[in-house]
């Protein structure tokens, strides 16, 4: 028999049974939509995850100085701070590095004006540090480098303390504020583009200053944490370990220094979003397995209602696989139609929200194909049980059969 005519009989079938051909295959369109949806969220949370770190700063390094031994605490040594003289040497001896920034950390009381007052964070950095950080200036200028070689008494302060005090972020640009005294011009509003809700160094009450004016502060060329930022984010791990040897070996062999990036935070991210997205696919599959189940029940039960339609067949010289092959046939083709149709819903879906909105939601042609491979085998395992069946009833038995 001509799988054309094996393919023709099972239409037949399908024609003369629409309703129940129609459930049955209803249940594999909701198994593989279910499933194209499923990877469709998990790629969309991980983008997203991904995108919120990559805006602080993938390519990003940064040192910390925590301290030394016991020994050293109890002796009286004086700390052995991070200073400007590391930046330049890491600069000299590691390749690939882009940009770099010392940060010096001050703390200061501003007037709002009617007597009341407010604690800030006052950061000194260079003008290297809105690159490293990646923040996005949302009003005037950000301080170059002629501002800080001429120790200009300039400043930029956060989105949302220009808001608080000056009540929009460009009515702020050109006023003057006060740290320890003395009059500062406010050149530039700056945000983060992310939220980091106060976890890193800038909180909502930040001022940035150049690190040149803000030794006048200080007295020192001692920083707290120092930025590096590389070209490429492939070097970001090689670049970690020779700025840990390189700053290490510049100061006590006790004292203890953090060197850290965001690498490892990307890569959790990523292994948290798969792990969530295997979870969904697990439910999604216990979808599919249940329409599989529909399927063969369905499929025994067309079975018992053409018993005798299969004794004819074997009657006029039908073979046992012809008739296994009819009834394998049918299962599949019902089980990849309805995965068919719920693969062309699942993928409208994330269609629709580019289509309509700006937001762009990855699609995975992948995840469509392996929903119709999954839904195709589905309807081989689920269907072997009753064409195996069909295939071997006695002709003999089937004819008699009312």
């Amino acid at each position: 028999m001509l799988f054309s005519e094996i393919v023709s009989i099972a239409i037949d079938s399908f024609l003369t049974s629409k309703v129940r051909f129609v459930l049955t295959a209803l249940g594999m369109v909701i198994g593989t939509a279910s499933l194209i949806v499923v990877v469709t969220i998990g790629l969309t949370g991980k983008q997203y995850v991904m995108g919120q770190i990559q805006a602080i700063g993938s390519n990003l390094i940064y040192v910390d100085y925590e301290g030394g031994s016991n020994v050293v605490a109890h002796t009286g040594v004086s700390n052995d701070l991070l200073t400007s003289d590391d930046i330049r040497a890491v600069q000299q001896q590691v390749p690939g590095i882009q940009a770099a920034s010392p940060m010096v950390e001050l703390h200061d009381r501003i007037s709002l004006g009617g007597g009341k007052e407010r604690d800030v964070r006052v950061l000194g950095v260079d003008p290297a540090y809105a690159t490293v950080r990646n923040l996005e200036v949302v009003a005037g200028r950000f301080f170059d480098s002629e501002d800080s070689m001429s120790r200009t008494k300039v400043a930029e302060i956060t989105e949302a303390l220009a808001k608080k005090i000056y009540g929009s972020r460009d009515a702020a640009v050109g006023k003057n504020i006060k740290i320890s005294a003395l009059p500062f011009v406010i050149i530039g509003v700056f945000r983060e583009r992310v939220e980091t809700f106060g976890m890193s160094e800038i909180a909502d009450d930040t001022i940035l200053i150049p690190y040149s004016v803000s030794r006048n502060f200080t007295g020192n060329n001692n920083v707290k944490q120092i930025f590096f930022s590389v070209a490429d984010a492939g070097d970001v791990p090689v670049a970690t370990n020779m700025i840990q040897k390189i700053v290490q070996s510049r100061h006590r062999p006790e004292s203890v220094y953090h060197v850290q990036n965001l690498t490892q935070l990307l890569s959790v991210a990523g292994k948290t979003a798969n792990a969530l997205t295997l979870v969904l696919l697990a439910i999604a599959l216990v979808t599919l397995v249940v329409s599989g189940v529909g399927i063969m029940n369905i499929m025994l039960s067309n079975v018992r209602a053409r018993i005798r339609e299969i004794g004819i067949r074997k009657a006029i010289g039908a073979t046992n696989r012809e008739i296994k092959l009819q009834f394998l046939t049918e299962a599949v083709l019902i089980s990849l139609s309805g995965g068919l149709a719920g693969t062309i819903i699942g993928l409208a879906l994330p269609f629709s929200v580019r289509f309509f909105t700006e937001y762009r939601i990855p699609i995975s042609g992948l995840s469509a194909i392996i929903a119709i491979f999954v839904a195709s085998l589905v309807g081989v395992i689920f269907g072997t049980v009753p064409a195996t069946r069909a295939a071997q009833l006695d002709p003999v038995e089937a004819l008699h059969y009312e």
